[in-house]
């Protein structure tokens, strides 16, 4: 009984046998579906040094298992993963833990790695050049002065002032040069199997731009113009993906987690070297002087993302066709597609995301679409009657149907407006474009007008106003060009009481009226605001 008793204690008191490392293969399907930076407002710009977003990133790879327990390690994961949301399907047993490295390759990890194992430390000698090594023991961690131990003692590692060089004969374990998710997993069968690892990723971001080219003399109230629309995607991260299903979603989505805060990447930590100062207490370390030597001269700019975009066409046997400095005609375009109450552009072919960088995919392109050209001005008692002339606001309104030939969403974004010439494609203005969905009429500001002028007034002395009073108004409104102008009169909130001007409507929460200016002509307007 005591044997027995005595033999269950020591198999007890035995360690777990250590699970087999395995390492999933590259990802033979990659797809990056790329989400906005939730807290950028519509009038924001995305930061391109910065990214805030996000991107849910899935990869299909091959492992092949053991009977029994094992740990899979998936190497090349992006950096910004955020190892909480990554799940793994396809295994045939449950997984058991997960993990994330914390170490990437790098001069400390190397020095942290090897603490009290041997290395070769390799010195030059100056007079002749020639090199000597020898075998070194490593007795410190890499924060602080490298120690070593050689047969002549302990010594610091680069503080003698010669060149000195660290060999090592391997990788310490748990140190990858790329980032690594790693789970356990137990395996009832062993066998080879295909696996998909999803997870989303902190350091994307995208947004929209668009190009408007207005047709060369067209009428004020049938205006004909080609709009294009680039998406503009950004990947942060240190890891490119190369021929991956490339997704974008529109629209903002409810989102209460701090990603930057989960993502903890990996760091790759320098070697720092702590010596004593050259020199003497008494005089301080010299401080090298270097004259009047001019600085190094600048980086050159990284090239332009039209270049980028023409040079991985051309690789892939696409064309593009560029006028001045924008793309006239796009190599692919995105699709839409309906994701809930969000909008998902889907890029018909595998495109690579690369580490670093910008990538532009087309995903609108309409060759006509029809607006009508507003001149708009404010006009109400509490805000601008003071009779001064001011210019009016141009704006061009179109519906988003397939009518006016649009019937696409229309994610936020910059908007470039141009009007065709003789001399060819002029810029004439720059706004910001919300979010607009199919059906809903779009209003895109083009700038103010030099030729159509307007002038509020306040008849009467505005003192003597008390509540209830009927406050009368004046516009004078001028048109320089030799065209009838359309002019859009706001006259305050929905709830603004107006007699004398009959047709006036409520749009977007604001009381309208809606007139015509004629060619080289004038018109003065009147009525009377009830105030309240």
């Amino acid at each position: 009984m005591r044997r027995v008793l005595l033999c269950l204690l020591l198999a007890g008191a035995a360690p777990a046998a250590a699970r087999e490392a395995v390492d999933a293969s590259e990802p033979s399907a990659l797809s990056v579906t790329v989400y906005r930076d939730p807290d950028r407002a519509p009038d924001q710009d995305m930061r391109r040094d910065w990214p805030r977003g996000f991107a849910m990133i899935t990869e299909t790879r091959q492992v092949t298992l053991p009977a029994g327990e094992a740990t899979i390690r998936f190497e090349g994961v992006s950096e910004g993963m955020v190892a909480v949301t990554a799940i793994v399907t396809g295994l045939p047993g449950g997984t058991i833990e997960k993990n994330r490295n914390a170490d990437l390759l790098s001069p400390g990890a190397l020095v942290d790695g090897s603490l009290g194992n041997r290395v070769t430390i390799t010195r030059t000698d100056p007079a002749n050049g020639r090199e000597t090594s020898e075998s070194a023991i490593v007795r410190s961690r890499a924060d602080g002065g490298l120690v070593l131990q050689t047969g002549s003692g302990f010594e610091a590692v680069r503080c003698s002032g010669l060149p000195e060089k660290l060999s090592f004969d391997r990788v310490p374990a748990g140190v990858s040069a790329r980032p690594v998710y790693s789970i356990d997993t137990a395996a009832p069968v062993g066998g080879t199997y295909t696996v998909t690892l999803t997870y989303l990723s902190w350091g994307f971001d995208w947004q929209a731009h668009y190009v408007a080219t207005l047709a060369e003399g067209g009428a004020v109230d049938d205006v004909r113009m080609r709009l294009t629309s680039w998406l503009t995607l950004v990947n942060d991260n240190g890891q490119s993906f190369p021929d991956a299903e490339l997704m974008a979603v529109a629209g903002r989505l409810r989102v209460t987690s701090d990603y930057a805060a989960l993502a903890d990447p990996p760091q790759g930590r320098p070697l720092q070297l702590v010596c004593y100062p050259i020199g003497s207490t008494a005089a301080g370390s010299p401080v090298p002087y270097y004259g009047n030597a001019p600085y190094p001269p600048p980086p050159p700019p990284p090239p332009p993302m039209a270049a980028a975009v023409m040079e991985e066409a051309d690789a892939r046997g696409l064309s593009i066709m560029v006028t001045g400095s924008r793309m006239a005609k796009a190599a692919m375009v995105a699709t839409e597609e309906d994701l809930a109450d969000l909008k998902l552009y889907r890029v018909p072919e595998r495109v690579t995301v690369s580490a670093q960088s910008q990538k532009q995919i087309a995903f609108l392109d309409r060759g006509e679409v029809r607006g009508t050209l507003w001149h708009t001005t404010y006009c109400a008692p509490w805000r601008n009657g003071n009779g001064e002339a001011a210019p009016a606001a141009i704006i061009l309104a179109t519906v988003n149907d397939s009518r006016h030939g649009l019937g696409a969403a229309l994610p936020t974004g910059g908007l470039t407006v141009f009007e065709a010439t003789p001399a060819g494609d002029l810029l004439i203005g720059e706004d910001r474009v919300r979010d607009y969905a199919e059906g809903q009429d779009v209003e895109i500001a083009v700038g103010d007008s030099g030729q159509v002028f307007a002038a509020c007034s306040v008849e009467g002395a505005a003192e003597s106003r008390q509540s209830g009073a009927r406050v009368p108004m004046k516009l004078v409104v001028t048109n320089a060009t030799p065209a009838p102008a359309k002019l859009r009169v706001t006259l305050g909130g929905s709830v603004v009481r107006i007699a004398g001007l009959a047709g006036t409507r409520v749009k977007d929460g604001a009381r309208i009226y809606e007139t015509s200016i004629p060619a080289n002509g004038r018109r003065e307007l009147r009525w009377t605001v009830v105030d309240e």
